[in-house]
């Protein structure tokens, strides 16, 4: 998995919501002040992230889409890339267990857009997620860039269509979990982990569905999240050939 050290120097071409062809850094002004996504100074090993979420169409990252009538709640999660001892690693968290959807879950931060939010289909998302990790996490968000995010996604069990946000950790400040009722805890995976073939499993829900999932952690990493990391895996061309015959089952009340 090549991941090397160093900068890039261009402007992200994607829209806040996943459309293409903004040329440009793109900096946003609204109610909660301006935001920005660029990838400028970015690690030169996000390069295949930032093409991914270039050029990525919705239906190659999942079969769940958003309904066409506009059903569901808008939302947003942050995948936050960042440097750590072994290299590249994603921040994730363990959803509270008496939580009444997904719960116990390790997920990424994020969760539904407030109306200060502002508009879904441009700033709303970025503001979202960046807001929603700092609510769980204790991150900082001034410590975040921006750069990038993927097309809607749909979650039909809560009927959440879910902006994925790409960000890079340029200044990591301390993390945890924020709220023990919302959150378990608050932890990191190095990329090379969830690269690994010896971390990559099926889960197989009670309902029949398979789906790519991580055992890293001390964590199942499966459902939604698993599916992006999963993706993302492919499209930067960090993913290596695993067995999916190896099996785990999900707990009927999950």
């Amino acid at each position: 998995m090549p991941m090397t050290r160093g900068t890039r120097d261009e402007s992200v071409t994607g829209a806040p919501v996943g459309a293409s062809e903004a040329p440009g850094d793109q900096s946003y002004v609204g109610p909660r002040g301006g935001v920005t996504l660029s990838t400028r100074g970015l690690p030169a090993w996000l390069g295949p992230v930032v093409e991914a979420a270039r050029t990525v169409r919705p239906h190659q990252l999942s079969r769940f889409l958003p309904p066409e009538d506009g059903r569901g709640r808008q939302s947003a999660v942050l995948i936050l890339f960042g440097e750590g001892p072994r290299g590249p690693e994603l921040l994730l968290q363990e959803r509270a267990g008496s939580l009444r959807s997904h719960a116990g879950q390790p997920s990424f931060p994020g969760g539904a857009l407030d109306p200060e939010d502002g508009d879904p289909h441009t700033t709303g998302p970025l503001r979202a997620a960046l807001r929603e990790a700092q609510e769980e996490t204790g991150l900082d968000p001034a410590g975040v860039q921006l750069f990038g995010a993927l097309p809607r996604l749909y979650i039909p069990v809560s009927e959440f269509v879910v902006t994925p946000v790409l960000g890079w950790w340029r200044v990591p400040t301390p993390v945890g979990a924020v709220d023990p009722a919302e959150t378990a805890r608050v932890f990191t995976v190095p990329v090379a982990d969830l690269a690994d073939p010896a971390h990559r499993v099926t889960a197989v829900h009670p309902s029949g569905h398979l789906g790519p999932a991580f055992t890293v952690e001390s964590a199942l990493v499966w459902g939604f999240t698993a599916g992006v990391i999963d993706r993302l895996l492919h499209f930067a061309g960090w993913e290596r050939e695993w067995d999916r015959s190896r099996e785990v089952t999900i707990d009927w009340r999950a």
